[in-house]
Parts: structure tokens; C-alpha cells; sequence
């Protein structure tokens, strides 16, 4: 059963404890590690980061939040095309880790695909959730490739690979152009993205470049590109799909309440132990299933992305 729609317009304190992180993880260290089994996303540790550091942006983010119910309740979402530009800034050290433009453009690929209905898993038989699948209807395009030989063995989550001074890449026209950091990051984190509000100059998305695209090094069991898919939507003002806390909310209406997060591929007809078990969206690709396990965004996540880039919005400067 879809859960019922949550809160609209949310107050400033609301938004805080929707940011906050109900289960603080350690921040990633210079370590190299093997491939990851389980899926970890530091998105929202990075929020947590960015909240502490700069008051100002928790208001920034409930004006953005204030500006995208009201742009859901009054149906005033964007028509016409959107084109995202796409910078990949890769560091590496290794031969593997310089991965190919051949394995970038097989993660632009993928980003048409599952961002506009026609990845092959799309249809997937009995999905509970077909009734609400969505054709979000953004395109990518590969924009330039950017290179930079580096001696660091991972980068964490402090947004160094961001930063020249620190040894990395400095965003390029980041108003306009996605910025995508392709590097090892270590501590387990397949990728991070930022939140619409944050810093222009740190704006984007990073992924380890294990898990980008389809083919070279992309390592199993997230070897399908569906990484970049997941942080794009970070990127696009969608939150965990259990809300970063113990039965918690996304701010998307046709979601259903998760306990937790679901790792691996969950069983057909996977509950959760909330208020009235519903049945779980274990295929959205906001959850943490492994790259197979993920296939779909609700009409209501569509919604959520598609108010940003109005008139008005926090990613407006993207439309062409």
C-alpha cells in the first residue's frame, strides 16, 4: 500500500531534523579498499557536514523545499526539454582507476536510459509499483573529460578531489554544467552528491571509479552504472527512499514508508515492519539494492526533480 502523503510544506526545524543523520557514520580515510558488497552512499553524511558548517544552508535548503511543494500542489512543473551537460573530472593513480572515455560514455548511457523509461529492466515483471513508474524525461550529454594524475590512494568525503589546493579538479561552470568526480574515495563509499543549496563551487556528484558505467572496470555487483543513476538523484533534491532514519520520510507522496535501507536484491513481495507493513519499493533506484535490484523512479520523485529546474528554481540555470 502506498503510504499516505506525507507533510507538504515543511518548517525550517522539520527540514533540520529530515537532514540530520539518524546513524553517524565515520568519515571515509586515505585507505584503498577492495569492492564494495553492500551499497554505501555518503550523501547524506556530507549534509550533515555541510549543515554544521554553514548555518545559512539549512534555510537555503526550506526555501528550496518550501519552493518545491508549492510547485507540486499547484502542478507548475517544467515542460520542454532539459539537457544536462556533463563534466567528468577523473584523478587517478592507476592505470585502472584512468578509466576510459568509452566507460564514461557507457554512464551517460545509462543515465538516458533510466532517466527516460528505456532501460531494459524497466518492464520487469511483476513490479507492485508499475502503476506509478516514471519517465522523468532528462537527457545527459558528455560534455568534456578532464584528467589529472594524482599520488593519492583515496580522497574521503571532505570534497577534496573538488579542490585544487587539496590536489584535485575545480568545478567547471558548475551553474550550467553537471560536474562529475570520477576517483577512489575509500571507507566503502561508492559516491556522494550535494544537495541542491550547497556551494556552487563544490556542486556536483562523485563516484568511485569502480562503479561507473557498464563496462572496463565497473565491479559486481554495481557494475550496471545505477550508482551515478542514485547520486544524480541526490543531486536532483531526492532523499533515501527510507528517509535516513528508522521508518522515516522521503517527501515523496507515492513512496511507501521503509524501515531501513535494502541491500542486495529483496525477495518479491519484501515488507516493511512500519505502520501497516507496506509493501516496500525495494526497486527504486533511491534505495540501496545492488545495481540489478533497481530499475525505477515514482511519479512523485519525477515531481520532486522536475520543480527544481523551474523558473524560479534552484537548477533553473540548466535549461536550455
Amino acid at each position: 500500500m502506498i503510504s499516505i502523503m506525507k507533510k507538504l510544506i515543511l518548517s525550517a526545524a522539520v527540514c533540520l531534523l529530515l537532514f540530520s543523520c539518524q546513524n553517524e557514520q565515520s568519515e571515509s580515510t586515505n585507505e584503498s579498499v577492495n569492492a564494495s558488497t553492500e551499497r554505501s552512499c555518503a550523501s547524506q553524511d556530507v549534509l550533515e557536514a555541510q549543515l554544521k558548517a554553514d548555518p545559512t544552508l539549512a534555510i537555503r535548503m526550506n526555501q528550496i523545499e518550501e519552493f518545491t511543494q508549492n510547485a507540486i500542489l499547484t502542478k507548475r512543473l517544467v515542460n520542454g526539454k532539459i539537457e544536462i551537460p556533463v563534466v567528468f573530472n577523473v584523478l587517478y593513480r592507476t592505470t585502472a582507476e584512468n578509466i576510459t572515455t568509452a566507460q564514461l560514455q557507457s554512464q551517460i548511457d545509462i543515465l538516458n536510459k533510466d532517466f527516460n523509461a528505456l532501460n531494459s529492466d524497466y518492464n520487469t515483471p511483476n513490479n507492485p509499483y508499475s502503476s506509478v513508474r516514471a519517465n522523468v524525461g532528462i537527457t545527459f550529454v558528455l560534455d568534456q573529460v578532464v584528467r589529472k594524475a594524482t599520488t593519492k590512494t583515496s580522497w574521503g568525503t571532505n570534497d577534496a578531489m573538488k579542490k585544487t589546493n587539496t590536489g584535485g579538479l575545480a568545478a567547471i561552470s558548475p551553474t550550467t554544467k553537471l560536474n562529475f568526480w570520477v576517483c577512489t574515495i575509500g571507507g566503502g563509499i561508492l559516491g556522494y552528491a550535494q544537495f541542491p543549496g550547497g556551494a556552487s563551487a563544490t556542486d556536483g556528484v562523485v563516484c568511485d571509479s569502480k562503479y561507473v558505467g557498464n563496462t572496463g572496470t565497473a565491479t559486481y555487483p554495481f557494475n550496471l552504472g545505477r550508482t551515478a543513476t542514485h547520486e544524480i538523484g541526490h543531486w536532483m533534491n531526492l532523499r533515501h527512499i527510507w528517509g535516513d532514519a528508522t521508518c522515516g520520510s522521503d517527501s515523496v507522496s507515492d513512496t511507501p514508508t521503509h524501515n531501513a535501507a535494502n541491500s542486495g536484491v529483496p525477495a518479491v513481495g519484501h515488507r516493511s515492519t512500519c505502520s501497516g507493513t507496506p509493501l516496500e519499493m525495494y526497486m527504486n533506484y533511491m534505495d540501496y539494492t545492488d545495481d540489478r535490484g533497481m530499475y525505477m523512479f515514482s511519479t512523485g520523485q519525477k515531481s520532486r526533480m522536475s520543480a527544481i529546474f523551474l523558473s524560479g528554481g534552484s537548477r533553473a540555470s540548466f535549461r536550455l
